[in-house]
């Protein structure tokens, strides 16, 4: 005997994308209404924003300052850095024509034809300016190490304002709102020339073909209920085979509720908020004594059924034992033997009578 839990419930979107205003504005057209498909870049709401649309102007101008002023700066950087270059080259020159003076010299102090003070003289202008020189290509050398210094403030500022011009821009493209997914547009509650903050809803999106199962069970078949059961989904026009997904971990109006990931191909008609009907396996009973499900009688209870006897001309009220009670099956514990066969249908009319003919 497989022992089922039975609840109804619908059909829901397993993605659903709830769109909200980024900024805030005035809703200016309502491009599509709810029911409709969207496509992901489809827009379907549009918003107006003077004031962030002057920041993103006012913030673009800034940017373009900026980046003048760093162009204007990084141009001075680089012709100091010339000038300084330049002056290093003519000291450099200015000491090779000293050192090429200091050589001759003493050649010809060697030779007897010039005096020890010229020589000595030219030795000392050519020392100096080698000093001079060496000094010079430091400077340069140390200015050009620092113009990136110099550059970074306004680098900084520029990529700041390159970021809030960014931003700004975003916000912009935002006024022109979109679903970011194929689907069907499931709400749209904002109309014309309402004005709306940052993080208002402004509309939800589902995808149609992504659906499972959310059925109502009952608090006291609930329990036996575990993650992965399998579960048939009856759509009314056509059963889909699933596994339990979720249990809710709360009781609302004394149910459960139950999530059934489908398996299965869903019928044509299948849209959300579709009713349907669920049974969960949740136990295989063995060697179980059982019955079609009685009109009455609960799990554990006590009823009392017409069997037949005789042939099957009478039918006589007997006591019998209810163990699990399944969807469409009930144990049966004692009152019964195999074989018997028993009266399910509503007898009540016959309350006061223990035997029965049956004509």
């Amino acid at each position: 005997m497989i022992r089922t839990v039975r609840g109804s419930g619908t059909l829901v979107p397993r993605v659903i994308r709830v769109i909200p205003a980024f900024t805030g504005g005035q809703i200016e057209q309502r491009l599509v209404q709810p029911g409709a498909k969207v496509q992901a870049n489809e827009v379907i709401l549009v918003l107006s924003n003077p004031a962030l649309e002057e920041s993103e102007a006012d913030a673009e101008w800034q940017l373009k300052e900026a980046e003048a002023e760093y162009k204007s700066l990084q141009a001075q950087l680089e012709d100091q850095l010339l000038d300084q270059k330049s002056q290093a080259a003519t000291i450099r020159s200015e000491y090779q024509q000293a050192k090429l003076q200091a050589d001759t010299n003493l050649q010809l102090y060697k030779l007897g034809l010039a005096s020890s003070l010229v020589y000595k003289l030219s030795q000392a202008k050519a020392e100096e300016l080698a000093h001079q020189s060496e000094m010079a290509d430091r400077k340069a050398e140390a200015f050009a190490e620092s113009i990136q210094a110099q550059l970074a403030g306004e680098e900084a500022k520029v990529g700041r304002l390159q970021a809030q011009v960014q931003s700004k821009k975003t916000l912009v493209t935002q006024l022109l709102v979109r679903p970011g997914l194929d689907g069907v547009l499931q709400g749209l509650p904002v109309e014309v020339g309402q004005q709306v903050t940052a993080g208002t809803v402004l509309a939800r999106v589902a995808q149609p073909k992504n659906l499972e199962a959310e059925l109502k069970i009952a608090e006291t078949q609930a329990k036996y209920i575990q993650l992965g059961q399998a579960a048939s989904i009856d759509t009314h026009d056509g059963v889909v085979p699933g596994r339990v997904l979720r249990i809710a971990p709360v009781v609302q109006n004394g149910t459960v509720a139950v999530d059934v990931a489908l398996r299965g191909r869903l019928p044509q008609g299948a849209r959300p908020d579709l009713g349907v009907d669920g049974t969960i396996e949740v136990e295989t009973l063995r060697n179980v004594l059982y019955i079609d499900r009685p009109s009455q009688g609960d799990a554990n209870s006590k009823i009392r059924l017409f069997k037949l006897v005789n042939g099957g001309n009478e039918a006589m009220r007997v006591e019998v034992q209810l163990g699990f009670v399944s969807g469409d099956r009930a144990e049966i514990l004692r009152g019964l033997q195999d074989g018997d066969q028993v009266i399910l249908s509503d007898m009540s009319a016959f309350r006061g009578h223990n035997l029965v003919e049956i004509k």
